[in-house]
C-alpha cells in the first residue's frame, strides 16, 4: 500500500524556497542543502512509513527504532496523509532545532498525545518512552532492568501531572518541562547541527 503511495506521488515539488524560508528557521542555502539530502533518500519528493523507518533505524543499529519511527513519523506527517513531503520535513525540523523553547515542548507533547486528544495519558507516556528503551537497545551503560521505564514513566508522570487528574496537559507538560534542568539542556543539544 506504501509503495503505491509513493508511486502516485512521483514528483512532488515544494513549494518555492522562498515561501519555505519565510516558514522556517532555515536561509535559503540551508533548505537547498536540506532538499539535496531529502531527494537523495527519497528521490519522489515524499517518504512514506516504510521508508523512513529503515532510514531513521540506521541511526540506532543496535535497537529497534521501528516503534519510535512510527510515532515520529505520524508527528512529521502534518497532513496525516501517511507520507511525509519536503515541506512537513523542514517544518519539523525547524521547529526541533531552532523553534522557541515553547515551540519544541509544544511539538514534544504532540508526539507523546498519540491520539490527538490534546492530552498525556499514562499509557500514552508508556508507549512512547518504553519506544524510546526499545530503539537504544540492549547495549545502554549502565544495563537497563526491563521494568525501568516503567518507573521513569512513574516518576515523569507524577511530576507532570500537577492536578493529578491522571492526565497531563500542554500547560503542565510544558511547566514541568521549564522547571527540570535536565530536560531544558536537551532541548539545546542539537541547535546548530545544521
Amino acid at each position: 500500500m506504501y509503495d503505491d503511495l509513493e508511486l502516485s506521488v512521483v514528483c512532488h515539488r515544494p513549494e518555492g524556497l522562498e515561501q519555505l524560508e519565510a516558514q522556517s528557521n532555515f536561509s535559503k542555502k540551508e533548505l537547498k542543502v536540506l532538499y539535496r539530502g531529502f531527494k537523495n533518500e527519497c528521490p519522489s519528493g515524499v517518504v512514506n512509513e516504510e521508508t523512513f523507518k529503515q532510514i531513521y533505524s540506521q541511526f540506532f543499529p543496535h535497537g529497534d527504532a521501528s516503534t519510535y519511527a512510527h510515532y515520529l513519523f505520524n508527528s512529521f506527517d502534518s497532513s496525516q496523509n501517511g507520507s511525509i513531503k519536503f515541506e512537513d520535513f523542514v517544518t519539523a525540523l525547524s521547529i526541533l532545532l531552532r523553534g522557541t523553547t515553547t515551540e519544541k515542548l509544544q511539538w514534544t507533547f504532540n508526539l507523546y498525545d498519540i491520539n490527538r486528544d490534546g492530552y498525556i495519558n499514562k499509557e500514552e507516556m508508556t508507549d512512547i518512552v518504553k519506544a524510546i528503551y526499545d530503539m537504544m537497545g540492549r547495549f545502554t551503560y549502565p544495563a537497563l532492568k526491563t521494568d525501568t521505564f516503567k518507573q521513569h514513566v512513574d516518576a515523569f508522570f507524577q511530576k507532570m501531572d500537577k492536578n493529578r487528574d491522571g492526565v497531563v496537559t500542554l500547560d503542565e507538560f510544558i511547566l514541568s518541562c521549564q522547571e527540570d534542568e535536565n530536560i531544558m539542556s536537551s532541548l539545546q543539544l542539537f541547535e546548530n547541527v545544521i
